[in-house]
C-alpha cells in the first residue's frame, strides 16, 4: 500500500509542477501597510484584535517557513503551548491544563478540531498536516462554543480551500540532516461555480536517537497523505466547501531511555535511605519507596542510549476522513451546517524496558462529528445559537508481552476494550451592546454525555508467543457512564476607539467524566476568571500589544495512575489545583523591512489537593502502590500531594523573534529571520526530581531569497541551534519482579534547505 500510495504521490507531484500557473488573487495591504489578520474563532469572521480572547495565530508563510508538518511541531510557533509525545500518543496542555492518559474513556482537555471536525485520542493527534491557511490557538476555557473537552483552551486548524476565481500552484521540496525528505504541494483549478484543490505531502526521516546495544535508531518519519478539496457556489449566498483527505504514517515510535532499579546500587536500600528515595508510608510493613530526590536522569545521554532488549517499536497508522460545510446567508442571518467522519486503523508495537513489548494489534477509532449553527446581527445584537452531535466508537486489542517468559514467551496482560461515545449539546451566544463602546456577552451550552463499554480481560497468558488472542475474554465488564453539565460565559468588552479593547469575562469548561476496568470517575470542571488589553498603535503598520490575566479554579481533577498490571491503569478524581498567570505579547512592525516581536508568560500551577496514588519500589514487601482510594473506613489515608506544581507547566515561557529584509534591488529581496523560546524548569508527571526538565532555551535562524515576481523561494534553516532536547516523558514503573525509570525527550538540532514556489 505505501509503494502505490508512493506512486500516487509523485504523480500528483509531477501533475502539479507540469500545470501552467498564474498569480493567486488574495486580498493584500497596501505596500506601505501591514494585512490585517482575520480569524474564525468565535464562528464568525473578526479581526484577531478584536476578539475578547487570548490567541495565537500562525500564518501560511510562518508554517511553511518553519516547515510544521505535524501536530508537535507547532509549540515551537505558540511556545505558550506545551506538546509532548509519549511512544505514539500527542499530549497538549495549555496554560497547564492538559491530559496525561491514554484511558479509552478519557477526554482530551483542548479541543482540537480541524475545519471544524472534532478530534479527541491522543492517538489521533499524530496527524500530519499539510496545506494549512492558518492555525488559532485559544488560550483558555472555550465551553461555550467548543464544549465539553475544552476545559484549557481550544486549537483550530485552518486547511487551504478551493479558489473559485484562478488556477494556482503551489509546493516545496525540502532536504535536511536525518536523510529529511519533504515533498508538499497543492494545485487550484477553477470551474464555473466552484473550484477543486488537490494537494499531498510525503516525508521521510531516518531517527533522532541511536541505540548502541542494538545498533539501530528511532523516532523516524514517514508520512505520505493527500487531500481532495472543492469548492462550489451553485447559487447567490451559498457555499459549500467538501474535502477527502487520506493520511498513511509508518515509523519507527522513539524508544525510552531507561535505568533497571533491580540492578545493584540502584535501588533504594533496606529502609528507603539511599539513592534520593524516599518512604511514603512509614506506618506499613516493609519500605514503601518512591524516587523523590533520585538523579537517575543526569545519567543518560540523550542523543545516544541503550534501548529496551525487545529492539525498537514501530507504529503504522491509517486515516480516512471526509469533512464538509454547507453555508447558506438569509441576510438577516446565515445559516451553517459543519460536518465530518473519519476512521484511524492503528497496529503499534512500542518495545518497553527492560524486556518487554506492547503489541497493539489494533486500535481503531471511528468519530463523526455535526454542527449546525445559525448566526445573525439583529439591531446591533451578534446572536447565534446551535446544536452539536458527536460520536466515538473505540475497539482496541493488546497485550503487553515478555519474549523471556516460557519458550515462546507470555503476555503479562492482555486486554480488549470497545467503547461507544455519544455527546450532544446546544448553544447560544450574544453579544449586546449597552453603549457605542461597551459591549455585554453572555453565551450557554448544555452538553449531554453517555458512554458504553465493553472490557475484555484475558490476563496472563503463559506460553502464549506474541500473537492475537482468538478466544473469548476470561473476564467481561459492561461499564457506562453518563454525564451532563451546563458551562456558561458572561463577560463584558469596552471598546473607546478602534485601536483598543478591554474585555473581562468569567467562563467554565466541563471535560466528561468516564470509567476504567475498575469503576467510573467523575467530569472535571474548570471556573476562569480572565481580563485582558488588545492595543494596535503605529497607524497602517497594525503593530500591536496584548496584556491578559488570569485565575483558574480547576476541580475534580483526572489523574491515571497503574496500580496492577492485570487490571490496566485507573482513573482517579484526585483533589483541585489553582492556576493562575499573566501574558504579554507584542509585534512591532518598525518599518516595510524589520519586525520585532516577543512574548512573556507568567504561568503559576499548584495542586490545592491531590489524593492519590503511588507507584512505589517495595523492599519486604509485594505492594506496587500506596495510597487505596476506596472510600471504605478501612482504607488507606491516600497521599496527598497539596503544593505540587501541574505537568507541563513552565512558570516562565519567553519568545523573542526579529525579521529583517534585504532589498536587493531587480534580483530580489533576502529575508533573515530568527526566533528564541526561553521555558523556565517543569515537571513530566510527579514533582520527582528525575521527572524535571531543567530551564532551556531554542533558538530557530533562517535565511529566504525571494525574487521580484515571488514566484519562487530558497531558504536554509536551523531549528533548534541549542541542540536541546527537552525531557518529553517520564515515568516510574513498578510492575512484577521488574523496577524501571522511563524517559522520553524532543527533537534535537535539525538543519536544510528549502526550495519552493508559489504561482
Amino acid at each position: 500500500m505505501r509503494f502505490s500510495a508512493t506512486i500516487h504521490m509523485l504523480m500528483v507531484g509531477c501533475a502539479t509542477i507540469a500545470m501552467p500557473a498564474f498569480a493567486q488573487t488574495t486580498d493584500t495591504a497596501p505596500d506601505d501597510q501591514v494585512a490585517e489578520i482575520v480569524v474564525t474563532a468565535q464562528n464568525r469572521a473578526q479581526s484577531v484584535q478584536d476578539v475578547p480572547i487570548a490567541i495565537d495565530v500562525i500564518g501560511a508563510e510562518a508554517i511553511k517557513d518553519a516547515g510544521v508538518t505535524d501536530f508537535r511541531e507547532i509549540e515551537r510557533l505558540a511556545p505558550a503551548v506545551n506538546i509532548t509525545q509519549d511512544a505514539n500518543f500527542t499530549r497538549v496542555t495549555v496554560r497547564g491544563v492538559g491530559t496525561n492518559s491514554n484511558d479509552e474513556s478519557q477526554d482530551q482537555s483542548i479541543a482540537i478540531n480541524i475545519d471544524g471536525e472534532y478530534l479527541n485520542r491522543a492517538n489521533i493527534l499524530n496527524i500530519s498536516l499539510f496545506d494549512l491557511d492558518r492555525v488559532e490557538v485559544l488560550r483558555g476555557p472555550q465551553g461555550t462554543l467548543y464544549g465539553r473537552s475544552a476545559t484549557g483552551g481550544a486549537i483550530n486548524f485552518i486547511t487551504r480551500k478551493a479558489n473559485t476565481r484562478d488556477f494556482s500552484a503551489n509546493g516545496s521540496a525540502t532536504y535536511g540532516n536525518y536523510d529529511l525528505k519533504t515533498l508538499e504541494g497543492g494545485v487550484n483549478v477553477p470551474f464555473g461555480f466552484g473550484g477543486l484543490r488537490l494537494s499531498g505531502i510525503y516525508t521521510d526521516r531516518s531517527g533522532y536517537f541511536y541505540h548502541p546495544n542494538i545498533d539501530a535508531r528511532s523516532a523516524t518519519a514517514g508520512t505520505i497523505g493527500g487531500r481532495a478539496s472543492v469548492r462550489l457556489q451553485p447559487v447567490d449566498r451559498l457555499t459549500i466547501d467538501a474535502a477527502v483527505e487520506y493520511v498513511d504514517i509508518d515509523n519507527i515510535i522513539s524508544s525510552f531511555a531507561s535505568v533497571d532499579l533491580n540492578a545493584a546500587g540502584n535501588g533504594p536500600g533496606a529502609n528507603c535511605s539511599q539513592n534520593g528515595w524516599v518512604d511514603v508510608a512509614p506506618l506499613l510493613a516493609g519500605g514503601q519507596c518512591i524516587p523523590r530526590n533520585t538523579n537517575y536522569l543526569s545519567r543518560i545521554d540523550r542523543k545516544r542510549y541503550d534501548a529496551a532488549l525487545t529492539g525498537v517499536g514501530r507504529n503504522q497508522q491509517q486515516s480516512t476522513a471526509v469533512r464538509g460545510r454547507i453555508q447558506y446567508d438569509f441576510g438577516p442571518a446565515i445559516l451553517t451546517y459543519t460536518g465530518g467522519y473519519r476512521d484511524v486503523a492503528q497496529k503499534s508495537e512500542p518495545a518497553v524496558p527492560p524486556s518487554y513489548r506492547f503489541l497493539e494489534f489494533a486500535n481503531n477509532t471511528a468519530t463523526q462529528s455535526h454542527e449546525l449553527r445559525l448566526n445573525g446581527d439583529t439591531g446591533g445584537f451578534i446572536w447565534q445559537t446551535g446544536a452539536f452531535y458527536y460520536r466515538e466508537k473505540l475497539d482496541n486489542n493488546r497485550g503487553l508481552f515478555n519474549p523471556r517468559i516460557g519458550p515462546n514467551g507470555s503476555f503479562i496482560n492482555y486486554f480488549t476494550r470497545a467503547s461507544d461515545t455519544k455527546s450532544w449539546a446546544v448553544f447560544g451566544q450574544v453579544d449586546a451592546p449597552i453603549t457605542d463602546t461597551l459591549t455585554a456577552v453572555g453565551g450557554v451550552r448544555y452538553t449531554n454525555d453517555k458512554r458504553n463499554g465493553v472490557f475484555g480481560n484475558y490476563g496472563f497468558r503463559f506460553n502464549s508467543g506474541p500473537n492475537r488472542a482468538t478466544t473469548a475474554p476470561t473476564q467481561l465488564l459492561y461499564p457506562s457512564s453518563a454525564d451532563d453539565k451546563i458551562t456558561w460565559l458572561a463577560g463584558l468588552n469596552y471598546k473607546p476607539n478602534n485601536d483598543t479593547l478591554i474585555y473581562g469575562k468569567v467562563s467554565t469548561g466541563f471535560k466528561s467524566g468516564g470509567f476504567d476496568s475498575v469503576g467510573s470517575y467523575a467530569p472535571e470542571t474548570n471556573t476562569a476568571y480572565e481580563a485582558g488589553l488588545k492595543l494596535d498603535f503605529m497607524a497602517g503598520r497594525r503593530s500591536h500589544f496584548n496584556l491578559a490575566g488570569f485565575y483558574y479554579d480547576y476541580r475534580n481533577l483526572q489523574v491515571p495512575t497503574l496500580i496492577d498490571n492485570a487490571i490496566g491503569a485507573q482513573v482517579f478524581n484526585a483533589g483541585g489545583a489553582t492556576v493562575w498567570g499573566v501574558e504579554a505579547e507584542t509585534v512591532i512592525n518598525l518599518d516595510d523591512r524589520n519586525t520585532f516581536s516577543a512574548a512573556v508568560n507568567y504561568l503559576n500551577t499548584r495542586y490545592d489537593e491531590l489524593f492519590t496514588t503511588l507507584t512505589v519500589f517495595c523492599v519486604d514487601c509485594t505492594q506496587t502502590a500506596v495510597g487505596d482510594l476506596d472510600p471504605s473506613p478501612t482504607r488507606i489515608v491516600p497521599p496527598n500531594l497539596a503544593g505540587n506544581r501541574l505537568s507541563q507547566s513552565p512558570e516562565w515561557t519567553i519568545s523573542v523573534g526579529y525579521d529583517h529584509v534585504f532589498d536587493l534591488g531587480n534580483t530580489g529581496r533576502l529575508t533573515a529571520s530568527a526566533f528564541s523560546r526561553f521555558k523556565s524548569d517543569y515537571f513530566v508527571g510527579n514533582n520527582y526530581r528525575d521527572n524535571r526538565q531543567e530551564a532551556y532555551t531554542q533558538t530557530d535562524l533562517s535565511l529566504k531569497f525571494q525574487p521580484v515576481s515571488e514566484r519562487w523561494s530558497l531558504q536554509a534553516f536551523v531549528r533548534n541551534l541549542e541542540d536541546i532536547r527537552p525531557l518529553a516523558f517520564a515515568d516510574f514503573v513498578s510492575a512484577g519482579p521488574d523496577r524501571v525509570y522511563n524517559w522520553g525527550f524532543g527533537a534535537p538540532r535539525t538543519y536544510g534547505v528549502r526550495l519552493g514556489f508559489d504561482f
